[in-house]
């Protein structure tokens, strides 16, 4: 392997020029060289597009003639992309100087296809938490641990093209909430991990990105992604029974804890009244739904230092 093999930079933006400069500028301040930048604009009306055009010709910008959703969005960027390896970066989020620098090195095991890092997350009131810290990271090979509690963060993630390339199909077009976790599980289930336990990203949390504005959709994307690979892994019943039903238990809490933000917590409760009692968080979250979640949200982040989004 090359010592410096060209790395595709994937950002896809809309309506991003609040945090966009910023992002891409981090980029542009890593101490590993041989990178460029495919900028994909998802039909944009705001400045997203004379910021992009006012860097050089590292940064090739695409723009679509109408907003389609974020899987999508992102097969198109990648699709432009030259790389040997790919990066992604959102458009609110950050990257720390050495963070391809630390990363690259990794994939001289030809047998990796995805590399991840520690990260920091940060809300806009200054709060700041490293994500994993001292926590023992899955190396290797980690798909049954990956499905049964996804942990990735998109914005420490590195791929290799071949492992992309392996693929029957790329992002789900469809997805615009868990794209990026469907296909580097994907990835995981034929291609060891690696990772660097530092934090070399940082991710922004605030009440406008897309986790807050359509988390309405996530449990729906689970379960198809539960459906998918049922349908496209021969046994997969009977190779990650235990797994599946961990799946299954995160997907009624993502569904109840959407419905909660949408103040809409009786609904919340109905959710979470099958598997009430399959685990003591379960438990205490059927109870917490009787508060406003966005007060208990205050709470926890004073106790515990877990970073939310500032509310608006």
């Amino acid at each position: 392997m090359p010592s410096e093999p060209l790395v595709s930079v994937i950002i896809n933006a809309h309506n991003g020029e609040r945090y966009l400069r910023e992002t891409i500028d981090t980029v542009y301040a890593q101490t590993y060289k041989n990178w460029e930048i495919v900028l994909w604009d998802d039909a944009s009306t705001d400045g997203t597009e004379s910021i992009a055009r006012s860097y050089d010709a590292r940064l090739r910008y695409f723009k679509g003639a109408k907003a389609i959703g974020l899987g999508q969005a992102r097969n198109f960027a990648v699709e432009q992309a030259k790389g040997e390896f790919l990066a992604f970066l959102d458009q609110d989020d950050l990257w720390l100087p050495m963070k391809l620098q630390k990363q690259i090195p990794l994939f001289h095991d030809q047998k990796v296809g995805l590399v991840y890092s520690d990260a920091i997350n940060f809300n806009e009131s200054g709060m700041s938490k490293r994500v994993y810290g001292d926590a023992e990271c899955c190396t290797g090979y980690c798909f049954p641990r990956l499905f049964r509690n996804y942990f990735l963060l998109i914005q420490t993630v590195v791929i290799r093209r071949s492992s992309l390339d392996s693929l029957d199909s790329w992002f789900e077009p469809g997805f615009s909430m868990t794209e990026e976790s469907d296909l580097f599980m994907r990835i995981a289930y034929r291609w060891k991990m690696a990772m660097v336990q530092e934090p070399l990203a940082k991710g922004r949390l605030h009440s406008s990105s897309w986790t807050w504005k359509l988390h309405h959709r996530t449990a729906d994307e689970f379960e198809a992604t539960l459906f998918k690979y049922q349908r496209i892994y021969p046994d997969f019943n009977s190779k990650f029974p235990k797994e599946i039903e961990a799946f299954q238990v995160n997907t009624i809490v993502t569904r109840a804890k959407s419905y909660w933000i949408s103040n809409k917590s009786m609904k919340a409760r109905e959710c979470l009244v099958p598997i009430v009692f399959s685990d003591p968080r379960v438990f205490a979250f059927f109870w917490l739904t009787y508060l406003p979640s966005e007060i208990v949200y205050s709470i926890v982040s004073k106790l515990r230092g877990t970073i939310y989004p500032v509310w608006h």
